[in-house]
């Protein structure tokens, strides 16, 4: 066995497999113990438990990708840690690259981690949320900015390990001019919904959780990244739309200053409505529900032609999935009294039949008469059966000697 160990401690490649060993040990000691006192320090301050465990995974396999690094760098000697001096992948070059990527990995996590920090200070599920739907949505675009950032900046410090990336670093800033209007052609409808996507962003015109009618269709912000957002549709479909659409297009948002809200219920009922009788079971039907938040409540009758009274009742909410429930729910109320309290008061067309009376004077055929020459062009007089005469009957055909 001692002989074992030291063929294993003599050999280059079994103490560096040894010293990765204790490395990887080392890490996994130092991953647990650091993560024991990050989730007491995260419980101690409230911080989300989702938060925090996005950031185990990458801590973990950054410290042993470090650890096993050194632990090569220590045990191998520099002359069979490099190969040939090419472009080829030794090993430096591979624990330079994997580092990179794990590295960018660990900074987004904890980008997003101090994101859903900083969130969790602002609730939507509060009745008044502008504020915190505003900052939400500008946070969320920074984010993706900034984790987009991570990985161009991830990308190129890979590329700049080979040399000859970085013999052609030199080139291509010296035609960054060119490259950037050929590509700013190239990419123009997507650099343009980047653009709007940042816009939408800071000027508040949209954000998350904003009730929207978009595209004729009603529903509400579910996301916004930098080049789509998604609406979330009353009937659970999602409609993603270019950033674009919200800043070239007129659309209707219903929570743009305030999530209270207004709308009419309506009905055409007939002429023998009662409308102080409905004014009052208007008010004892929105005493009775939640739904109402007290602000308005109105019945008038806005109009009376064609038969009918159109009746118009306006109530408010707080907001508008609890406006659409109170306007059915007083819709149905209403409907139920009128049935039971004022049938009368239900829409019905009236016509009338008209006898003709007894003692009418006769009807004079003179006038008959008078317009049937009118009406007849062949018929009815001589001069029309003359006229009838003259296009029915036998045409004469001149000789062609008598012809001039």
């Amino acid at each position: 066995m001692n002989r074992f160990i030291g063929d294993v401690i003599t050999n280059p490649l079994g103490r560096v497999a040894v010293e990765v060993l204790i490395a990887v040990v080392v890490a996994l000691v130092i991953t647990v113990v650091v993560g024991a006192v990050f989730r007491a320090v995260a419980r101690r301050r409230g911080w989300p438990d989702q938060a925090v465990g996005r950031l185990r995974r990458p801590f973990r396999v950054l410290l042993i990708l470090i650890s096993a690094w050194i632990a090569v760098d220590v045990a191998l000697p520099k002359s069979m840690r490099r190969g040939v001096p090419s472009d080829g992948l030794d090993i430096d070059r591979m624990f330079s690259i994997a580092t990179i990527a794990v590295g960018a990995w660990f900074v987004a996590s904890v980008v997003s981690f101090l994101v859903e920090l900083g969130l969790s200070r602002y609730r939507t599920d509060v009745a008044d949320n502008r504020v915190a739907r505003r900052i939400r949505t500008q946070v969320l675009v920074i984010r993706r900015v900034a984790i987009a950032a991570i990985v161009v900046i991830a990308a190129a410090a890979i590329l700049l390990t080979f040399p000859s990336a970085q013999a052609a670093g030199a080139s291509l800033l010296a035609s960054a001019g060119l490259l950037s209007v050929i590509a700013g052609v190239a990419a123009q409808s997507t650099l343009g919904n980047v653009i709007a996507g940042v816009q939408l962003a800071f000027s508040g015109a949209i954000r998350v959780d904003d009730v929207v009618i978009a595209n004729g269709e009603w529903g509400r912000i579910e996301e916004i990244t930098l080049t789509y957002v998604v609406v979330h549709i009353w009937d659970d479909r999602r409609m993603v739309l270019p950033s674009t659409y919200f800043t070239t297009t007129p659309f209707e948002n219903w929570t743009r200053t305030g999530s209270e809200l207004m709308q009419a219920v309506e009905f055409d009922l007939d002429w023998l409505v009662d409308p102080g009788a409905m004014r009052e079971e208007m008010h004892r039907i929105l005493d009775r529900t939640t739904l109402w938040d007290g602000r308005v409540s109105v019945l008038q009758v806005t109009d009376a032609v064609g038969g009918f009274v159109h009746v118009r009742i306006l109530v408010t909410a707080i907001d508008a999935p609890t406006l659409f429930d109170l306007r059915c729910f007083v819709r149905e109320e209403m409907v139920r009294w009128l049935h039971e309290h004022s049938p009368q008061s239900l829409p019905r067309t009236r016509f009338m039949s008209v006898e003709p009376s007894p003692n009418a004077p006769p009807r004079r055929s003179s006038r008959a008469d008078s317009e049937s020459e009118d009406r007849s062009l062949f018929s009815g007089d001589k001069r029309a059966e003359q006229r009838a005469r003259n296009l029915t009957g036998p045409i004469t055909v001149p000789d062609r000697d008598d012809l001039p």
